[in-house]
C-alpha cells in the first residue's frame, strides 16, 4: 500500500500539479485499496480523483463523470483491476452505502470514497486517507496531506 509515495504534506500551486501528484499516487496504489478524500466543497477531491482513475486506465482522456447523483461509478485498470469512485455527499444515512454495493466493491476493488465521513462506523480500518485543503492568500493552491491507516 502506496510504497513508494514519501510525500505526507505538501502544497500543490495549481491544477497541473494536483494532476501530476495524484498520478504518481495512483501508480503506488495496489489492489484492494481504499482511499478516503476529505475537504470541503471545491477542495479538489472529484478532480485529484478524476486523474488517478485515468491513470490507473492508462487513458488521460477518459469520460471520468463526477457520482455526485449516481453515488458511485465502476472502472476498470489497464490491467483488469475494478475501480470504483463513490461520491456520499448526498447519503443521509450511513446505511445508505449498501445500496451502492459497498461490500462488493471492499472485497475486490480499488475504492476512492469523497465524503468519507457519511460512512460513519463503516470506514475501513486499512486505508488510505487524502485531505485537501485550501491555502490562505493562494487561492488557486491546495496543500494535500496522506496518511495510512491500519
Amino acid at each position: 500500500m502506496l510504497d513508494g509515495m514519501d510525500v505526507q504534506d505538501r502544497v500543490l500551486r495549481n491544477e497541473a500539479e494536483t494532476v501530476a501528484f495524484a498520478r504518481v499516487f495512483a501508480q503506488a496504489l495496489g489492489r484492494r485499496d481504499a482511499v478516503m478524500l476529505r475537504g470541503g466543497l471545491g477542495a479538489g477531491k472529484t478532480s485529484f480523483c478524476r486523474a488517478v482513475i485515468r491513470e490507473l486506465c492508462g487513458d488521460e482522456h477518459l469520460e471520468v463523470p463526477s457520482p455526485t447523483f449516481t453515488l458511485v461509478q465502476h472502472y476498470e485498470t489497464a490491467d483488469g483491476q475494478p475501480v470504483w469512485h463513490f461520491d456520499l455527499y448526498r447519503i443521509e444515512d450511513s446505511e445508505e452505502v449498501y445500496e451502492t454495493g459497498w461490500e462488493e466493491a471492499l472485497g475486490q476493488a480499488i475504492i476512492l470514497v469523497e465524503w468519507p465521513e457519511r460512512l460513519g462506523g463503516l470506514i475501513p480500518r486499512q486505508r488510505i486517507e487524502v485531505t485537501l485543503s485550501s491555502v490562505p492568500d493562494d487561492p488557486g493552491a491546495r496543500r494535500v496531506e496522506v496518511s495510512r491507516h491500519g
